[in-house]
């Protein structure tokens, strides 16, 4: 089941084929999953033990597929919040400045795209656009070779974290992708590293 959704994700649209008709669906839109790192959800738990052996953790990650992993932009580990921190009365940026940067993001990108049928933001962006707006400089380059090394990645994801780099730029009204942008969006692929293929 789950690998059926690489199709939709990768062209923004599904095809079902029958005897004798195949129709093809739009199917532009946002997954958003998420998962426990092993069957007991304690896996790199910094306070609790995982009970999993190493064969039942493996098994339980290899439920997602590589493949289908390189097709999920951003990629995030959200560890166990301790009490400490839940207590704490400190407040994070406000909703409304947020929401008017991604508004000023919308805008940016609407710009850029605003003589191409087929594309309205980074994401749907194919090879020949991130060619075009994805340029990241002698530095970018050592930085996203590095990480492909390190970690890896696909030409697959090389392409998805110059699109969420470009995001990333955009949502600080930047032209120009810096290596600050990259090296945030190589963090956002922390399941293309370590236990997790």
């Amino acid at each position: 089941m789950l690998e059926v959704l690489r199709q939709p994700i990768e062209d923004g649209e599904i095809t079902i084929t029958r005897t004798k008709l195949t129709l093809t669906f739009p199917a532009n839109f946002i997954l958003m999953a998420a998962m426990n790192p092993c069957p007991c959800g304690f896996f790199g738990h910094p306070t609790r033990e995982c009970r999993c052996s190493v064969t039942q953790v493996q098994k339980y990650l290899s439920h997602i597929s590589g493949p289908l992993l390189d097709r999920i932009d951003i990629q995030i580990e959200a560890p166990a919040v301790e009490y400490s921190e839940l207590s704490k009365l400190e407040s994070g940026e406000a909703s409304e400045l947020i929401r008017a940067r991604v508004i000023d993001a919308r805008a940016i990108q609407t710009e850029r795209f605003q003589h191409q049928k087929t594309i309205s933001v980074n994401a749907d962006m194919g090879t020949r656009e991130i060619r075009r707006y994805c340029k990241v400089g002698d530095e970018g380059e050592r930085l996203i070779k590095a990480a492909m090394d390190s970690m890896g990645l696909s030409a697959r994801g090389y392409d998805r974290i110059l699109k969420v780099s470009r995001t990333i730029a955009d949502l600080e009204n930047n032209l120009h992708i810096k290596p600050e942008h990259l090296a945030e969006a190589i963090q956002y692929r922390s399941l293309d590293r370590e236990h997790w293929i």
